[in-house]
């Protein structure tokens, strides 16, 4: 559905530059932005996303993943169509690759449809129907989707449920201003910590204003923030950008924030590497561990009790994962140990 966007300026003649993530668009008339949702007609900035989802589930709030937010409950998740990066090794490529067509949505020229329409309303709705505590925005960049984000999660803030973004933190600084006092939860992705990665993986080399944006939902807008690295071998494996993004986070959100370490899976315009080596997350691990973050998971894998939490006063288990089953067995409540009462950075406890 097509609605005006809420962040542009109006340039010279019928230009217009868009303000909704880093890029910046400038975009003629008739044409589109880069992510290719956002449409200049006659020096009107329009989005093409309004009510357009991709994909609606209810999951368990670790699928995102997330350890320390509400850790067991159930989340409404749902996502759009296309994205502001073209990740090389997307594993949603299918939605996110996705461009407007003249009959709807086109992936990789064969015509997909256009999933299903869902309002702010009927989203908030829906959340409460199926027993969700919160709603994510997820599979997708939720940044290209800020009008129906921004209006969802006012909503949902009225309805007593949480909100998170699960993104790849391309958003602009107003954007996040605008959603800021809505969203509780910014689950980002950290690609690396070089030009050469960033440009390799995702197309992308002012890749800084990731971490700013971060900083600023962490610091400015009080929201939890977990983070996350896929790393893929030849790309992002190496000590030194290991140990690069363990001292960003330790120094930059703080040693209990939680670094998810995952393994890398053939897709799309990468399926031609293997799977990350599981020697290799473990390496991982132990240099976030070593470099002082307090909580560091290792995921799409299983590895025996590198999902769970440790508590790092004690050293006790207090949470138990196998799967999606989370069992909460030494937190009290508040979010402390049960065993020798330290802080777990746990929210919704």
């Amino acid at each position: 559905m097509k609605r005006e966007a809420l962040l542009y300026d109006r340039l010279d003649g019928t230009t217009v530059r868009c303000r909704v993530c880093q890029w910046e668009c400038r975009i003629a008339d008739g044409k589109l932005g880069a992510c290719r949702t956002r449409v200049n007609e006659g020096g009107t900035l329009y989005t093409l996303l309004y009510g357009e989802a991709s994909s609606v589930n209810v999951d368990p709030i670790e699928k995102k993943p997330l350890f320390h937010f509400y850790p067991g409950s159930q989340v409404f998740s749902l996502g759009t169509w296309g994205c502001n990066f073209r990740c090389r090794h997307c594993q949603n490529w299918q939605i996110s690759y996705a461009r407007p067509g003249e009959r709807g949505w086109v992936v990789q020229g064969e015509y997909q449809g256009r999933g299903q329409t869902i309002t702010p309303r009927e989203t908030v709705s829906l959340a409460k129907r199926y027993g969700c505590r919160g709603i994510a925005w997820t599979y997708n960049e939720p940044g290209i989707w800020l009008e129906q984000t921004l209006e969802t999660a006012q909503l949902a803030r009225e309805a007593g449920l949480y909100t998170v973004y699960v993104t790849n933190g391309y958003i602009s600084r107003e954007s996040l201003d605008l959603i800021g006092p809505f969203l509780d939860c910014y689950r980002v992705d950290i690609k690396g910590f070089t030009d050469r990665a960033y440009r390799d993986l995702a197309r992308v080399v002012r890749w800084r204003g990731i971490l700013d944006s971060a900083e600023r939902a962490r610091h400015r807008w009080g929201m939890h923030v977990e983070v996350v690295t896929n790393v893929v071998p030849t790309v992002n494996d190496d000590d030194e950008q290991l140990t690069s993004i363990a001292m960003w986070i330790r120094d930059s959100l703080g040693p209990e924030t939680p670094w998810h370490v995952t393994r890398f899976f053939p897709h799309a315009e990468m399926s031609h590497l293997a799977p990350t080596p599981v020697q290799t997350l473990l390496r991982a691990r132990k240099i976030g561990m070593e470099t002082g973050l307090q909580f560091v998971y290792v995921g799409n894998v299983a590895i025996r009790g590198t999902e769970d939490t440790i508590c790092p006063s004690c050293h006790q288990r207090v949470i138990l994962r196998f799967g999606y089953h989370t069992n909460l067995e030494g937190v009290a409540s508040g979010g402390y140990c049960r065993h020798c009462g330290a802080a777990l950075n746990l929210r919704g406890c």
